[in-house]
This record gives C-alpha cells, sequence and structure tokens, in this order.
C-alpha cells in the first residue's frame, strides 16, 4: 500500500532518526490517524535498524517474551530470557551504543497498565544512557488523555522527550491522494464523509460512486464501518466515570457549564471539570467561550464534537441517495 501525505511529519521524524546520540519521540492521535503507518515509514525512508514491539493488554512478562521475540527475529542475536521490561529496555539501549537502532513501543498505554512505574523506568534508562547511546525511542498511543499526562510536569518523562507529535486528520489536499480517479466535486463529497482519517480513505475505492462506496462501507447491514463510532467510544470514554452523564446532558442540549452540572448529576464542580477536562483532551468535546470572558465559568459553553466524520452521513444520504 502507497504511503500518502505526512510530509511535515515524516520530515520531522527523519531528522530524529538521523540524529548522532539518542533522541525520544511521542507520537499521540486517535485511533486510525496513521501514526503506527508514519513511524514505520520514517523507519523505512531513514534506513535504519528498528525493533517495533505493538503492546499487549497481557502480563508484564508476556510483553518481555514476545519483545524478546522481535529483538531475536530483527537482529538475529540469540534468544533472551528477560523476564522485566527494564532488564530488555536495558539491553536494547546497550546494543544501541556503536550504532543507531529504533525501539518503538506501539499503544504504549498497554504496556504502561501492566508495569507498575514504567515512566519511572523508562526515564532512569533515558537518563543512564541519554549521553553514551544512539537509540531512537519511539512511543505512540491512541489513548490521548494518557499519553498528554506522560508531557505533565508531574510524570517522571518530563523534560525527556525530544519530539512530540500530536498527529491529526489529514487536510482534503491530502485525503484526495488517496482517490485521484474521482472528479474534484466527488472528492469533496468522499471528504465531506470520510474525513482526513487515512485508514477510511485507504478503503475508498475510486473506481466507484461516491454512493457506491458510502453504503459499502457505511450504510448497508455489516458494513467494514458500520460500528466505528461505537466501538471507539466504548474502548475510549468507558474509562472515564460520569462520561456518559455529561454526554446525556449535552445530547439533550444543554451546553453550558452550569446547566451540565444541574443536569447530568454529576456530584460536584470539581468532578465535572475533571470529565471535561479529560473529554477536551481527548478531542471529544471543545469548549468555546467569548474572547473577552475566556474564563467566566458561568458563560461559558461546552460544545460537543463529533469526533468521527460520518456525523453528515444521515443528511448525505437523505439529500444525495434517496
Amino acid at each position: 500500500m502507497k504511503f500518502y501525505g505526512r510530509a511535515t511529519e515524516l520530515k520531522r521524524m527523519k531528522r530524529e532518526l538521523n540524529a548522532d546520540d539518542m533522541r525520544m519521540t511521542l507520537i499521540y492521535g486517535r485511533r486510525r490517524i496513521g501514526k503506527s503507518e508514519l513511524v514505520k515509514q520514517a523507519i523505512k525512508e531513514a534506513n535504519i535498524k528498528a525493533i517495533y514491539y505493538e503492546c499487549k493488554q497481557v502480563t508484564e512478562e508476556s510483553n518481555v517474551q514476545s519483545i524478546c521475540e522481535v529483538v531475536y527475529d530483527t537482529l538475529d542475536l540469540p534468544k533472551l530470557g528477560y523476564t522485566k521490561v527494564e532488564e530488555i529496555v536495558d539491553y536494547i539501549f546497550k546494543l544501541s551504543k556503536d550504532e543507531n537502532i529504533v525501539f518503538v513501543l506501539d499503544e504504549y498505554p498497554y504496556l504502561r497498565g501492566a508495569v507498575k512505574g514504567l515512566d519511572s523506568i523508562i526515564q532512569a534508562l533515558v537518563d543512564k544512557y541519554r549521553d553514551n547511546s544512539k537509540l531512537k525511542l519511539i512511543i505512540l498511543g491512541s489513548y490521548v488523555d494518557v499519553m498528554k499526562s506522560l508531557l505533565s510536569e508531574s510524570n517522571p518523562l518530563y523534560g525527556r522527550v525530544d519530539l512530540v507529535i500530536d498527529l491529526k486528520q489529514m487536510d482534503y489536499y491530502e485525503s484526495a491522494l488517496f482517490y485521484p480517479n474521482l472528479s474534484d466535486e466527488d472528492k469533496v463529497r468522499i471528504y465531506s464523509v470520510f474525513g482526513g482519517i487515512p485508514y477510511y480513505n485507504r478503503l475508498v475505492d475510486d473506481k466507484r460512486s461516491v454512493k457506491e462506496n458510502i453504503i459499502e462501507l457505511i450504510a448497508s447491514s455489516g458494513a467494514r464501518l458500520e460500528n466505528e463510532v461505537s466501538m471507539y467510544l466504548s474502548a475510549e470514554i468507558s474509562k472515564i466515570v460520569n462520561a456518559n452523564e455529561v454526554f446525556e446532558a449535552l445530547s439533550r442540549g444543554f451546553s453550558k457549564y452550569s446547566d451540565i452540572l444541574s443536569q447530568s448529576h454529576v456530584s460536584s464542580g470539581p468532578t465535572l471539570i475533571d470529565v471535561l477536562d479529560k473529554l477536551m483532551n481527548m478531542e471529544v468535546v471543545e469548549k468555546k467561550a467569548p474572547i473577552n470572558d475566556e474564563f467566566n465559568k458561568r458563560r461559558l459553553v461546552i460544545i460537543s464534537v463529533i469526533i468521527y466524520p460520518f456525523s453528515i452521513t444521515d443528511t448525505y444520504l437523505s439529500i444525495h441517495l434517496s
């Protein structure tokens, strides 16, 4: 599959990968946004040895065994018998003392959940090898709230990250590269439905009409993307206590802070603020306020954001496909 777009991000990543010293990169963004493909493309273009591991929701020992297998397969080394994350990561840092090696931990929050104090472990190893290793450590994650927390002053990794990429949706021009055979008008129509999510755009068949693509991918029973929204919300929002209460209030048209508090049955103002902060960090909702009174809570308005581009699909179908 051909790689499209992301020229700016690729340039920044290749600069980090080609550096002659140790570098740490943090990349986050919602699911399907293309984080993994971006990293793989950068590694391919930089032509550097890479240990690429996608973390799993299993025990620390199981993850470590899998990392050992990847190291064995990638670098053609003897099989390793480590059982702790600190041991295997320390070993990888040592391997990169004399040559550039990329170590990728994809879906880092999964490993973080299995290993107590993982941020501190990574911080200690980064500090230990900062001056005598060429390792390029890349941490990826789809849980935006968790990934952003790694950059906070209270986190052990604060000040250790050399490059941060908050990967957003592609714009129209990059997205249109996925379906070159469509007319300009149909490219706009496709973009208005599927947005700038590379995974969705990759599924678009430009030999079919806009109507056929929408029916095939979204509107038909058992369609490839039929349950994308509900699955995303279930995976991401379920971790936030009271999130459903807030969404229920928003769905009934209550958008001011005071109205959300009274209608959502959230126990207190500070609790609501915490929930809204997490949802805004995840880019599920956005805050709007008068430009000259931004911090006045009485005039604060929280507007829900459609996190998937399918938001206008029903309207599109009713107008254009009937």
